[in-house]
């Protein structure tokens, strides 16, 4: 934080203290003649406000307040960078909440982490767990049901990017990973024609049917050759290559979108994706039991 906010908050924080504790004195510094009059003047409605005192209680309740406050600041940091007496800060207080914890929970992971995910899967309280740390870490883009949305993988299925098997799950959820699309407009042809005839072309790898549409016939045979461009990702086939997370063309499981339309932006502006690494985020035993539920869900014999 900046020094302008922390003055900032030290001068309203001053200022407010201090107007309460002159509003006090203010009020308390009446004349004689003031204190003996029965009302103060005031009257609504047939009602008339009394110059009745103040209860001690309710003034010494104001006054402890003052007291309280003025002991929290000192002792917790409340006065901009002044951290306080007790040296207490909120990432401290984390970092020894998650200590804690890790030193509660720490025994369970380390028993899940000597079970194979293969194996895993099989234990419900620990598929429970990995649910729990799925929800806080990775519903955020897959989805509370871990179906995905467009551009985030759906992971209850059994087509996977970068390969759907327990090594393979670790390695994307620990190191993450990094898909990169290039524009493919210019290679293609560089013309609305051509693009649309690829992107035909691309749709008509999972749906055969697109060849019996003359128009769309003739689309096809015209980018067919064209698509060798892009075989060094996607294949000759189209099947794709997990070890470069290129996804195979010939499903019906699309990232972007099966339209035509989302298709050609893809061919034209490309795609970028990004799984973040949580290797500093989760320990390796956490990772070994979230990778667990995730590969449980692509399993028929656990839906």
């Amino acid at each position: 934080m900046s020094d302008f906010w922390s003055w900032f908050i030290i001068v309203i924080v001053a200022i407010n203290l201090l107007g309460c504790a002159g509003l006090l004195l203010w009020n308390k510094q009446i004349s004689p003649e003031e204190a003996a009059k029965e009302t103060t003047g005031h009257s609504f409605d047939g009602i008339v406000e009394r110059n009745s005192p103040l209860p001690r209680w309710w003034l010494g309740l104001f006054i402890g307040t003052l007291i309280f406050a003025c002991v929290y600041l000192a002792l917790y940091p409340g006065l901009g960078k002044f951290e306080g007496v007790l040296g207490w800060t909120s990432a401290n207080q984390y970092d020894s909440e998650v200590s804690l914890m890790e030193r509660q929970t720490g025994p369970l992971f380390d028993q899940y982490a000597q079970v194979p995910v293969e194996e895993l899967i099989n234990y419900p309280e620990a598929l429970a767990v990995g649910g729990r740390l799925f929800a806080n870490n990775c519903a955020i883009c897959h989805g509370s049901d871990a179906r995905g949305a467009k551009g985030y993988p759906n992971l209850a299925d059994d087509d996977w990017l970068y390969g759907g098997e327990p090594a393979q799950i670790v390695t994307s959820i620990t190191a993450g990973r990094k898909g990169m699309m290039p524009p493919m407009a210019a290679a293609i042809g560089n013309t609305d024609e051509a693009v649309r005839d690829m992107a035909i072309y691309v749709q008509s790898l999972s749906r055969p049917d697109l060849a019996k549409d003359a128009a769309k016939s003739a689309a096809i045979e015209r980018a067919k050759p064209k698509f060798m461009m892009c075989a060094a990702c996607h294949g000759p086939d189209g099947k794709g290559n997990q070890m470069l997370g290129a996804p195979n063309l010939t499903d019906a499981v699309w990232l972007y979108g099966p339209r035509i339309e989302d298709i050609e932006h893809t061919l034209r502006q490309g795609r970028s994706g990004n799984m973040p690494a949580h290797e500093s985020l989760l320990s390796p035993e956490r990772i070994h039991v979230i990778a667990s539920y995730v590969y449980s869900l692509s399993q028929p014999a656990q839906q």
